[in-house]
């Protein structure tokens, strides 16, 4: 039988693609690939060092799960990929990366059809 919600996820995902995303490029050491990505954010608290509660926020990047394929595997995010955006002439360089124990991706639907990839931005070119 057909799960209804998730085919409705898989179109939902589609039509975002489609319609609400950006091509960013993925970098897993040598190896690069151009996929479709959303941005968005997650507000994270950390509790520092010193006891403080710190509030972090990252930039997200949610892209499909079968898009990102490294060896003709599908993969998932890995610390230190890095995502390359660019506006004009200018590359913003974000990594993967969460603070402190928190992962640097999660799924961002009960059916692991996007992935939400955490980041933080480390170079401008």
């Amino acid at each position: 039988m057909t799960d209804l919600l998730q085919n409705a996820a898989e179109w939902l995902a589609r039509q975002q693609a489609s319609h609400l995303s950006r091509r960013v490029r993925y970098r897993r050491g040598d190896a690069q690939l151009d996929v479709l990505a959303r941005i968005g954010r997650t507000e994270f608290e950390v509790e520092s060092a010193t006891g403080l509660l710190e509030r972090i926020e990252s930039r997200d990047y949610l892209i499909a799960a079968v898009d990102l394929v490294f060896g003709g595997q599908v993969s998932v995010p890995q610390p230190g990929d890095q995502i390359l955006e660019t506006h004009g002439a200018t590359t913003l360089v974000y990594e993967v990366m969460a603070p402190g124990r928190e992962p640097a991706w999660r799924y961002s639907d009960p059916y692991r059809v996007t992935l939400r990839v955490h980041t933080k931005q480390v170079e401008e070119n």
